[in-house]
């Protein structure tokens, strides 16, 4: 079973932080559906965004699944020590440090997967925060700066060297952002130059290519990111696979479009009516996207004002298209568990 300092997590799949995506509600709802491990959002290290709003709903853990998770960005090792030490005071259980985003916003404060272009700052960072915390410590990475400069196992080197108690590794450069394939031979790499768990990450959208991935590399886990948009339960779904060997049942129609409606009831509950429905919109269409009518929907969905008039339209969307929904892989677990 894979471990992180004292915690023996329940399978070897993990929810990758996601801004804008990996709040609260969604990260109970994919941990409820069998995810092992799930990451909050990105937090800035800057102390000014402490009380903000973005960060404060970022920052919340009601109800959540332990080991409690969070990830902080930031270039400065003083910095982000702080907000290490201010996170797990917040009921932080793991900090997670982001090297791996390849956003623009985030890699103009030289953060992010920038820093990966700089190995002494990321030595300076990691022991810093590793020494500022009593808590395990992570971090997500990606291979390097550019294809042609993949520094991946020199950085996991560091990483360990630090005291960094596991690795998500995400397989393509900084330079390559989403684009093209993710390749795994450096985290096969990183794999056989360390004794850190690595977590694999990058295209992985379904059992067997984690279970491909995980053989071909050796790495503890995976660790699912954009795949698990509109499918919540892809991450228990593959978990199911990889360690008992279960055939991972379908949901039906009617699951599927349970699931969407309670979370959307979520996304109301915690963001209020005004932020709600509109952060409902992108995860209804993640839902749908893989439907024929889609942008019929999507723009219908799109054009309702009111909390409950989108609930009304799913449930409406229950009643007339339960059957005409495409199936979809899904765990045994239930999902009003």
């Amino acid at each position: 079973m894979l471990q992180i300092g004292p915690y023996k997590l329940p399978n070897r799949v993990a929810l990758a932080p996601m801004a804008g995506v990996t709040d609260l509600p969604f990260r109970r709802l994919c941990a409820r559906m069998g995810a092992g491990l799930v990451v909050a959002e990105m937090i800035s290290s800057n102390p000014l965004l402490r009380d903000s709003r973005k960060t404060t709903l970022r920052s919340r853990h009601d109800d959540e699944i332990q080991p409690r998770s969070v990830q902080i960005a930031g270039s400065d090792p003083a910095a982000m020590a702080a907000a290490a030490a201010f996170n797990v005071d917040a009921g932080a259980q793991i900090i997670d440090i982001n090297m791996g985003c390849p956003a623009k916003k985030v890699c103009r404060r030289a953060a992010g997967s920038a820093l990966l272009a700089d190995e002494p700052l990321v030595r300076e960072i990691l022991t810093a925060v590793v020494n500022a915390v009593d808590v395990p410590v992570t971090l997500k990475i990606r291979t390097g700066p550019s294809p042609d400069a993949r520094n991946g196992v020199r950085i996991a080197r560091i990483a360990e060297d630090a005291g960094i108690a596991a690795l998500a590794v995400h397989g393509r450069s900084r330079a390559c952002a989403f684009r093209g394939e993710a390749e795994y031979d450096t985290i096969a790499a990183i794999v056989a130059a360390t004794r850190l768990p690595v977590f694999a990450n990058g295209d992985i959208d379904s059992p067997a290519k984690a279970a491909a991935v995980i053989a071909h590399t050796g790495a503890a886990g995976v660790m699912i990111g954009r795949a698990a948009q509109g499918r919540p339960w892809l991450c228990g779904q593959i978990a199911a696979h990889l360690d008992p060997g279960l055939t991972p049942v379908a949901p039906t129609a009617a699951e599927q479009l349970n699931i969407m409606y309670s979370h959307v009831e979520s996304l109301h509950e915690f963001y209020g009516e005004f932020m709600g429905l509109r952060i409902a919109r992108k995860h209804v269409a993640w839902y749908l996207q893989e439907q024929p009518d889609y942008l019929h929907q999507r723009r219908a969905f799109n054009a309702l004002e009111q909390a409950d008039e989108q609930l009304h339209y799913l449930q409406q969307l229950t009643e007339s298209h339960s059957d005409n929904l495409t199936h979809t892989e899904y765990t045994h677990k239930d999902i009003a568990a």
